[in-house]
């Protein structure tokens, strides 16, 4: 598959060349409703002939690690389809089957996706990493596949049924060999006030012979999108983060965005170093959100949203 075909349509498997090295690729579906969370992790690492796929799962309250052969994972460009073991998952939807004895798991539901909506892109710009997204040696990528989109369907948890029916969902990837060593990661996109998405990573990034902090975020409101990221000029203003909470300010020009995050309860993840799932970190999918953008001092946003993703390393 051409290369610049794979860095304009990241959302499809960027590592079909990467089969024999330290590597890692995960997708991450995240479907809400007013009270309730379920998140999925479709993905493959790579630890020299170590190979598996796996799926993780992220609930309100729980979370699981279900490993697959590699030889049960399979992959379609176009259009774009991942299926691990009986589990399928696109742009337009998910087929959850999963069934694990060990961890008493029975997972099962269809979920359908419409009203997507995306970020801008464009050619200096293919996703939100922009230019870094052209630099092949980046220790991990990042992509938002879509920023919001509507859900109608169920999943079934062991026997728990979960309606999404008025649900929203996110969807994302990261791919390479490793997390970063430290970052804050949150995303949501159920405010009170209006139908609007969000996103935020800030994350020590190696680059050669020198680390430095990246900056991703985007605020997407109903009318109007505004990126704040390293390659658009954003300086942190204020950065204060414990392990539970966190008050963060970037500024852009005439914009300041202040966001305030917290959260009770985090669920254990496995996450890559060197392509060994083998990390700890917590997420926790019942976190809120206060954003506000300023304009000269003119309010120009300000919600709140339940639900929403976070983590925090």
């Amino acid at each position: 598959m051409n290369k610049l075909f794979l860095i304009k349509n990241q959302e499809l498997f960027q590592g079909e060349n990467c089969l024999n090295k330290n590597y890692f690729e995960g997708w991450y579906f995240k479907n809400t409703n007013k009270e309730k969370s379920i998140c999925f992790i479709p993905g493959i690492n790579i630890e020299g002939k170590n190979k598996k796929a796996f799926i993780q799962v992220i609930t309100n309250n729980l979370s699981y690690f279900i490993n697959y052969d590699i030889k049960e994972f399979k992959f379609c460009h176009v259009p774009f389809k991942i299926q691990i073991g009986k589990s399928i998952f696109t742009k337009e939807g998910i087929h959850i089957e999963i069934s694990d004895d060990i961890q008493k798991l029975q997972i099962y539901g269809n979920l359908k996706y419409s009203n997507t909506k995306n970020i801008s892109t464009n050619i200096l710009n293919p996703n939100i990493m922009g230019p870094f997204s052209y630099i092949p040696f980046m220790e991990c990528n990042h992509a938002i596949i879509n920023m919001q989109n509507d859900i109608i369907g169920k999943i079934n948890i062991n026997s728990e049924e979960i309606e999404f029916n008025k649900g929203i969902g996110y969807i994302e990837k990261d791919w390479g060999s490793s997390f970063p060593k430290s970052y804050i990661w949150c995303q949501g996109n159920n405010f009170n006030k209006t139908k609007s998405s969000f996103m935020l990573s800030i994350a020590d990034i190696p680059f050669k012979f020198f680390n430095f902090k990246g900056i991703i975020c985007v605020l997407k409101t109903e009318n109007e999108e505004f990126k704040f990221t390293t390659y658009n000029n954003t300086k942190i203003e204020k950065y204060l983060i414990n392990d539970k909470s966190f008050d963060i300010s970037l500024k852009k020009d005439k914009y300041l965005l202040n966001i305030k995050s917290n959260y009770d309860n985090g669920n254990k993840l496995l996450a890559p170093v060197k392509g060994k799932m083998n990390k700890d970190i917590l997420e926790s999918v019942t976190a809120n959100i206060t954003v506000i953008l300023k304009q000269d001092n003119n309010e120009l946003f300000h919600d709140m949203s339940r639900n929403c993703g976070l983590e925090i390393v």
